[in-house]
């Protein structure tokens, strides 16, 4: 079984392993010695599909790397207590976040532009930039608490998305705390609308 999860932070992917017709800012961020992240994605055995993140926001680059080759590996949950480096409102939403998410219980981290940042010290976060977190959910977050949950995320000093990450996949904590019947479950084949995400494919006929 592959114990490497979608947002882990992975070390070892060198220029010369990227694919011939790479972006030349793939291969330069590459260079510098930036992680990669694991992205959602069927991959050839052997392999874990990632992803390479450029200085812009429009610069991402899927690939995949020889599990082989993976020197270090940071999951969102080792981020949680890393002390910034810079007062950011993302960082500020993080700080007064943290106590809840600590008490709530459940296993939570820290992805997306801040993971980044507090993972590699490279400086990926910007005054308007959101803050992305997941939570670990192997029970199911009911509606209610999903709703509770995410009033707690909206009163922050950005824009705060959270993933709850499910046996079957994740979920936007934004969807199941809305109001629509279905919502979007991301996995490693596909997206697809489903009414429970704690619930496999064959399970939900709804």
């Amino acid at each position: 079984m592959n114990p490497y999860l979608a947002h882990d932070l992975l070390w070892g992917l060198t220029p010369e392993q990227l694919p011939v017709g790479a972006p030349a800012w793939a291969v330069e961020s590459i260079g510098t010695g930036q992680p990669v992240v694991v992205r959602r994605s069927l991959t050839a055995p052997g392999q874990i599909a990632v992803g390479v993140r450029g200085r812009l926001r429009e610069q991402r680059y899927a690939t995949s790397m020889a599990i082989a080759a993976i020197a270090r590996r940071v999951r969102p949950e080792d981020l949680c207590h890393v002390v910034p480096t810079r007062d950011l409102p993302a960082l500020q939403a993080l700080s007064r976040l943290r106590p809840m998410l600590d008490a709530s219980g459940w296993t939570w981290g820290v992805s997306g532009s801040a993971g980044f940042e507090l993972a590699s010290g490279i400086e990926a976060l910007h005054e308007r930039s959101d803050l992305d977190l997941i939570l670990r959910t192997p029970q199911r977050l009911d509606r209610l608490q999903a709703r509770e949950l995410l009033a707690h995320l909206d009163a922050s000093a950005c824009v705060v998305d959270m993933q709850l990450q499910t046996p079957f996949g994740a979920v936007a904590l934004r969807e199941w705390a809305g109001s629509a019947r279905r919502v979007l479950l991301k996995d490693d084949r596909q997206a697809r609308l489903v009414s429970d995400p704690w619930r496999s494919a064959l399970e939900d006929v709804a």
